[in-house]
C-alpha cells in the first residue's frame, strides 16, 4: 500500500513530504492509521543532527496515536479497530528489565532504536530503497506498521492528540517526578527549561503535592504557561541569577529536587547547584553524544547530593500511562491545554520552525 510521510533525507534540512511504499504487517506486527502525532524536541534534535539515527532516509516521529487497521499472524492484542497510543520503547514482558519493573529499558529497544522492525527488516520503501522509522515508529505518516509490543490500547473516549502527548511528553515529565525522584508532598522543586517535557514536570510536581514549584526559563511566555500549569514561582534566567533567586525562594537552602530539561554540562552543573544538601538532581534532557559534565567529587560526596538519570519517566508503561489518562479524565492533568497549535502533515516543517522560535509549547500533527 501507499502512505504519505514526512521523510528526513538530509540532516539540517526540511522534511520532505511524499508517498512511500508500505508493506503489510508480518508475524506479531500491526498496521495502524496514525491520527495524531506530537512535534517533540527529540524529533527536532534528530532532524538537526544533534542525535543521529543509525541511517537515513528515516521517518521521524515517536509520539502518536491511531487506530489499528490490520494485524499480522499471532497478534491477539491489540485488535482491529482498537485505538492505541504508541510506545517508543516496546515492552516484551519477558526480559530481565521487564521482569524487574523497568520495561522502559526492555531489550527489544535495541532493535527499534536501530529504526527497524524486531526482525531487523523494514516495511517502508521508496524506489527500491529501504526507509527506517525513528524508534521503530515513524509517526509522521498516515499509516505505519509497528510491533504489537509498541502499542497500548486506550479507551475510545480519549482524544488521539491527548493520547499522543501522554505517550512521551506527559509520561516523561510526570514520571521523572513520581518515579525517578519520588517527590514527596511538601517538597520544593526547581524545573530548568519549560518546554513540552518541563511543563509536565511541573504538572507531576503538582500531583505529588510539592508546595514550592520553581519554573526557570529564558522566555517570559513559557514562564507564564508554567504558572498556568501549577508553578508557584518563576525565574527568568536571562534577567536574574537563577541560583541566587532559587535559594532566596527556598529560604537559603536550595530545592529538594531539581530537573534538567536543557541538557549539557552547564545545565547539569546548574541543576546540581539548585539543590540543597541531600537533594536530588534529575537529568532528563539528552545532550549531544560528545557532551560531558564535571562533578567535583569531594563537595558532591560531603553534601550527599544525588545525580539521577531519567529515561521515559522511569515508568511502568502500561500502568503509568493508564493512570495518567485517568488523571486527565478526572481533570487533574491538563493535556489539551498543552497544545499550542495543530498542523497538517504538509505543514510539519512550519511546526518545527515554531518549536525553534519558542512559539510552540506543544504542536500536534493531525493526519
Amino acid at each position: 500500500m501507499k502512505t504519505k510521510a514526512a521523510v528526513l533525507y538530509e540532516y539540517k534540512q526540511p522534511l520532505v513530504i511524499g508517498e512511500l511504499d508500505l508493506d503489510g504487517p508480518r508475524q506479531g506486527e500491526v498496521l495502524v492509521e496514525v491520527m495524531a502525532a506530537g512535534i517533540c524536541h527529540t524529533d527536532l534534535s534528530v532532524i538537526s543532527g544533534l542525535y543521529t539515527v543509525p541511517a537515513i532516509p528515516c521517518v521521524p516521529g515517536h509520539e502518536g496515536a491511531g487506530i489499528v487497521r490490520e494485524v499480522g499472524p499471532g497478534v491477539e492484542n491489540p485488535k482491529v479497530g482498537d485505538h492505541v497510543l504508541f510506545l517508543w520503547v516496546p515492552r516484551c514482558g519477558q526480559c530481565y528489565y521487564c521482569q524487574h519493573d523497568q520495561p522502559y529499558l526492555c531489550e527489544l529497544r535495541n532493535w527499534t532504536r536501530a529504526g527497524t522492525m524486531l526482525d531487523g527488516t523494514t516495511r517502508l520503501h521508496k524506489d527500491g530503497q529501504d526507509i527506517l522509522n525513528m524508534t521503530g515508529l515513524g509517526t509522521f505518516k498516515q499509516f505505519t506498521v509497528v510491533p504489537q509490543q509498541s502499542t497500548l490500547p486506550i479507551h475510545e473516549d480519549i482524544p488521539f492528540e491527548v493520547a499522543a502527548l501522554t505517550g512521551c511528553g506527559v509520561i516523561t515529565g510526570a514520571g521523572a517526578v513520581l518515579n525517578t525522584a519520588g517527590v514527596e508532598a511538601g517538597s520544593s522543586v526547581a524545573v530548568l527549561g519549560i518546554g513540552g517535557v518541563g511543563i509536565n514536570v511541573i504538572q507531576g510536581a503538582v500531583v505529588a503535592g510539592a508546595t514550592k514549584i520553581i519554573a526557570i526559563d529564558l522566555l517570559d511566555s513559557k514562564l507564564a504557561e508554567a504558572v498556568k500549569m501549577g508553578a508557584t514561582h518563576t525565574i527568568n534566567a536571562g534577567k536574574e541569577d537563577a541560583l541566587e533567586k532559587a535559594f532566596e525562594i527556598t529560604g537559603g537552602i536550595g530545592a529538594d529536587y531539581a530537573f534538567d530539561l536543557v541538557g549539557g554540562q552547564r545545565a547539569t552543573e546548574t541543576c546540581l547547584g539548585l539543590i540543597r544538601q541531600g537533594g536530588s538532581a534529575v537529568i532528563i534532557a539528552v545532550p549531544g553524544m560528545e557532551e560531558t559534565a564535571v562533578v567535583p567529587l569531594t563537595p558532591f560526596i560531603v553534601t550527599e547530593k544525588k545525580l539521577l538519570a531519567c529515561y521515559y519517566g522511569s515508568s511502568n508503561l502500561n500502568f503509568d500511562l493508564n493512570t495518567l489518562l485517568d488523571l486527565y479524565k478526572l481533570g487533574r492533568l491538563k493535556i489539551e491545554e498543552l497544545i499550542s497549535d495543530r498542523y497538517s502533515l504538509e505543514e510539519i516543517n512550519q511546526g518545527f520552525d515554531d518549536l525553534v522560535s519558542g512559539k510552540n509549547m506543544r504542536g500536534v500533527v493531525i493526519m
